[in-house]
């Protein structure tokens, strides 16, 4: 049996092998860059009682009340049927209510409740502190949000 500390032989050139590092890995840029901004997120989202998906839900409402559980899904670019468990929580938190829409039953509506409307004025300050967290000016921020819109834009063309 082969020890852990055993190195084979390999024909890749300096420049693949470097490659191959996890520092050069753009998932892994992009994967621990989303474990710190969420880390950042958490405390402040406590003080809301919210967790991050929660709050993501909460936004798409506050920009757009009413809307169908599958377009909040599409949004966040998740499966409605995963999210059913999260608007549950937050129905049972007061935040929002679930009805079927008269015209199709099939249409499950997600309204935010007046605690759910008050909220808003918090999450406000939530917003400024990760804009101030991030280090970067806005337009900074602008653009590198554009390009990574056009980054997942690029990548689902491939899913």
């Amino acid at each position: 049996m082969a020890n852990s500390s055993d190195q084979t032989t390999t024909t890749l050139d300096p420049q693949s092998q470097k490659a191959l590092y996890l520092d050069q890995q753009l998932c892994f840029a992009l994967y621990s860059t989303s474990l710190a901004m969420t880390k950042v997120y958490k405390p402040l989202l406590d003080k809301l009682g919210l967790t991050y998906p929660q709050y993501l839900i909460m936004l798409i409402l506050w920009q757009n009340d009413g809307l169908a559980l599958k377009d909040i899904g599409e949004q966040l670019h998740i499966d409605s049927g995963a999210l059913t468990p999260v608007i549950k929580r937050m129905e049972a938190m007061g935040l929002l209510v679930r009805t079927r829409n008269p015209q199709n039953e099939r249409t499950l509506e997600i309204r935010l409740t007046k605690t759910g409307w008050a909220m808003r004025e918090q999450a406000a300050e939530v917003n400024r502190t990760i804009g101030l967290s991030c280090g970067m000016a806005e337009p900074e921020i602008h653009a590198l949000r554009r390009e990574l819109i056009e980054l997942r834009s690029q990548l689902s063309k491939n899913i």
